[in-house]
């Protein structure tokens, strides 16, 4: 259904991930609002987990109902379809970004109205549904709390769940005190860094948004094939009254949110609360089935996004994150999201999921350095709810991307000639006991207090960065044919 040259994901690879990680490396101020966010969340969602004692049946339930939907994705796109005009709404298919832009453009401009409030949608942000609306004269009002804080400082999201994370308390009040009266009703005099003074203005900023707004546009965290019913779930109320108030909704989903029967709705309505926010259920959770009369919306508008998705399905390894179902729980595992937070990935989709996500959806040549971004240390796998193998993706993508370079390069590259070196050596014993001799010589050449101070040639890139202690003077295997062969 998509053309690769067609997709559009939003700010890719400026700059590369180490460059950017690198950058966020030295923000101290970022690294501790990350390291108190993400550990909060983290002991949350672990303690409200243990609570059940069938969590890991849980997770793999769900794990058998997402590859059950991808195996027959065609199938349950169709049904939905039909679900959802039976029940007075209207349903469009939008093959890439360009597409699903213009849609949604054409949908609000249909309505004669210039403004939409939004409530928060990773398919729109991948899409950069905003700008293409703000380009054609349609200003689109972030109503999520975090999303609005990101709005207000022409920032970019660093997280799925709290897409603000890397901003704390004081530095909200400043942005609110600064930036609400260009966009509407201005921040109350005198406003603290207290969370309930915050919360109150934005309360009182949206509220006009809310009353007046006759369009809106949300995203989906599932729609169920069998019924025709989108569901949104979230923790302010904001989504409830973009869903519910304006004269049209038009929700942009991505092709992979569906879910065959209302049924498997029940297995993700506890595993994601407990996996994103660390709460038992969210405090609002929102299902329509098309139109009713004198209820909510009387237009509603679904637009079915592939953007990459149905290439990704193609791949028999890779197709596995499509199962995600935005927690951010491998994000607040990630030792190295908490060091370099979200922007670092340069994409809407950060952390672990982002590092195999976006490489597939946008194409691998545009996020190659993604793959990389790791330790694979494989907290992520043991935190998806959906049980994504995410170590396994990660060296998958990282396979084809060396190939990639490989095939595009006239000669040898540096890397592949020293691999082909080290393979060499460590096929015979021999070879590698000189070379291990040679290291201790090396070494203690090198160091200056137990540690050598930097490799010498490309080898630095590995010293600089960390501690490398002096090889030992004596290898494991010289030590065992002294000690115990010789000892028979």
């Amino acid at each position: 259904m998509s053309n690769p040259g067609d997709r559009g994901v939003v700010w890719l690879g400026s700059p590369s991930f180490p460059e950017a990680a690198r950058i966020a490396l030295g923000d101290t101020q970022l690294r501790a609002n990350l390291k108190r966010a993400t550990s909060t969340i983290r002991d949350k969602r672990l303690a409200v987990a243990s609570e059940l004692d069938d969590w890991e049946e849980l997770r793999e339930s769900a794990a058998a109902v997402k590859k059950r939907a991808a195996r027959h994705l065609d199938r349950y796109l169709v049904q939905l379809e039909e679900a959802v005009t039976a029940a007075g709404g209207t349903v469009h298919w939008a093959a890439d970004a360009a597409e699903a832009n213009r849609t949604v453009t054409e949908l609000v401009r249909a309505t004669g109205e210039s403004e939409v409030v939004k409530v928060k949608s990773m398919a729109t942000q991948e899409i950069g549904l905003n700008e293409h609306l703000d380009e054609a004269g349609i200003t689109a009002y972030e109503t999520d709390l975090a999303e609005l804080i990101v709005q207000l400082g022409d920032d970019r999201p660093s997280h799925i769940l709290v897409p603000a994370i890397h901003r704390n308390r004081t530095e909200i009040r400043d942005l609110f005190a600064a930036e609400m009266g260009r966009w509407g009703r201005p921040a109350p005099e005198g406003l603290t860094d207290d969370p309930a003074e915050l919360a109150e203005a934005a309360r009182q900023h949206l509220r006009q948004r809310f009353l007046t707004a006759r369009v809106a546009v949300s995203g989906a965290n599932f729609a169920v094939a069998d019924t025709g019913t989108v569901v949104v779930v979230e923790s302010e109320g904001n989504g409830r009254m973009c869903l519910t108030l304006p004269e049209t909704l038009i929700t942009v989903m991505g092709i992979e949110k569906v879910v065959p029967t209302w049924s498997d709705l029940e297995i993700f309505l506890q595993l994601l609360p407990r996996s994103s926010t660390g709460e038992r259920m969210n405090p609002y959770t929102s299902t329509w089935t098309g139109t009713t009369d004198g209820d909510g919306p009387s237009r509603f508008h679904l637009v079915l996004l592939d953007n990459g998705r149905t290439d990704t399905l193609a791949d028999t390894v890779g197709r596995q994150a499509l199962a995600c179902i935005r927690c951010s729980a491998c994000l607040n595992v990630c030792p190295v999201f908490e060091r370099t937070g979200g922007h670092a990935y340069g994409s809407v989709y950060p952390g672990p999921i982002g590092a195999v996500l976006t490489p597939q959806l946008a194409g691998l040549e545009h996020a190659a350095t993604l793959p990389f971004a790791s330790t694979l240390c494989g907290a992520c796998y043991d935190a998806c709810p959906v049980k994504i193998d995410i170590p396994k993706l990660l060296a998958h993508l990282r396979s084809e991307a060396v190939e990639s370079k490989r095939r595009a390069a006239r000669l040898p590259t540096a890397e592949a000639v020293a691999m082909k070196a080290a393979a060499t050596i460590l096929d015979s014993p021999r070879l590698l006991a000189a070379a291990q001799r040679a290291a201790a010589l090396g070494g203690r050449a090198l160091a200056r207090r137990g540690r050598i101070g930097r490799l010498p040639g490309p080898l630095h890139g590995w010293s600089d960065t960390r501690d490398t202690p002096t090889p030992p003077a004596e290898s494991f295997r010289a030590w065992w044919r002294k000690n115990r062969e010789g000892g028979r």
